[in-house]
């Protein structure tokens, strides 16, 4: 990790998942120096300016600019938000072989800046485009992450917070495995406080397990949901990569679901999919985990198949 007094982050990309996600490190003040790149240097450039006219209402002092690769230097994290957008329609492991090109005009100039901090990728498909950067980089993968799951297990605790009549804050409910089709919800481990949810559904005829099924569905579909009315999904992508963002640079060890290679964990190896991890300053300081049953553990052998499967393809 390059010593640096001030928290600084580089994000590549400067559509509207990248842009989300500067705003809203502006607004909630969480690093000193943000520097845009963009294959776009004029829009880069414009954003930078857009983003600074809003200082004076912000509690921040950041400074924003638009800037190049040898920024990456001395930056704490690099974010990768550049790509071709998901279209109505496409699963995200379509947009595989068309993002793949696009990451290693990126990944290679990041590196020979002399970066030495933690790559944080949102492109989508993003467990598989988090495998090439770490491919690309040659990094310890604990500094190489996704966004993963993150959004859809807040999706999940938000839908299960309604559900319950709760805070989603004490629903302890995680989505795993690809950022994709083949995530799911391991019931088995969904707790209100410490409450099996599973037991609501035994002791209460207004949680049932159909339900719980269903918002898992919704969860899964929601991006489809959003592209088809509105394009793009990204104001909730940027609020999460925020969450990580914060995690890292605070030095928290939170537990998010984010895509962290496995290296035996769950059975898996050398896979990158979306789990719950302790997040620290150095990046997935280690993989948390949680107990599955027989028939979960099989969904999360399928997803990883599906991911491994989508990798070997492109190469």
């Amino acid at each position: 990790m390059a010593k640096s007094e001030k928290r600084k982050v580089v994000l590549v990309g400067t559509g509207m998942v990248g842009m989300s996600y500067a705003y809203c490190l502006l607004n909630q003040n969480v690093c000193e120096e943000l520097v845009l790149i963009d294959v776009d240097k004029k829009r880069a450039e414009g954003e930078a300016m857009d983003l600074n006219h809003g200082l004076a209402f912000a509690s921040s002092n950041m400074r924003i600019y638009a800037g190049g690769y040898r920024d990456c230097q001395d930056a704490d994290i690099v974010a990768i938000c550049a790509g071709v957008a998901q279209q109505p329609g496409e699963t995200r492991l379509d947009l595989l072989k068309r993002n793949a090109k696009v990451f290693k005009s990126i990944v290679d100039p990041v590196t020979a800046s002399g970066f030495n901090g933690i790559f944080l990728v949102a492109t989508n498909p993003v467990d598989i485009m988090t495998r090439i950067t770490y491919a690309l980089s040659g990094f310890n993968p604990r500094r190489v992450l996704g966004s993963g799951t993150a959004l859809d297990t807040a999706r999940l605790r938000y839908l299960l917070g309604e559900y319950l009549n709760v805070d989603p804050r004490n629903v302890h409910a995680y989505v795993i495995g690809e950022h994709g089709d083949s995530e799911f919800v391991p019931w088995s481990q969904a707790f209100l406080a410490t409450k099996p949810i599973t037991e609501l559904c035994d002791s209460s005829e207004d949680v049932c397990m159909d339900r719980l099924s269903e918002i898992a569905a919704e969860v899964q579909g929601a991006a489809y949901k959003i592209i088809e009315a509105k394009k793009a999904t990204y104001y909730g992508i940027g609020m999460a990569m925020t969450r990580i963002t914060k995690a890292i640079l605070g030095d928290e060890n939170s537990v998010l679901t984010v895509s962290a290679m496995l290296r035996g964990e769950y059975g898996q190896t050398d896979v990158f999919a979306g789990v719950p991890c302790i997040i620290n300053r150095n990046g997935i300081q280690r993989i948390l985990e949680i107990s599955l049953n027989e028939e979960e553990q099989q969904k999360f052998e399928d997803s990883c198949r599906i991911l491994r499967d989508s990798y070997d393809q492109m190469r």
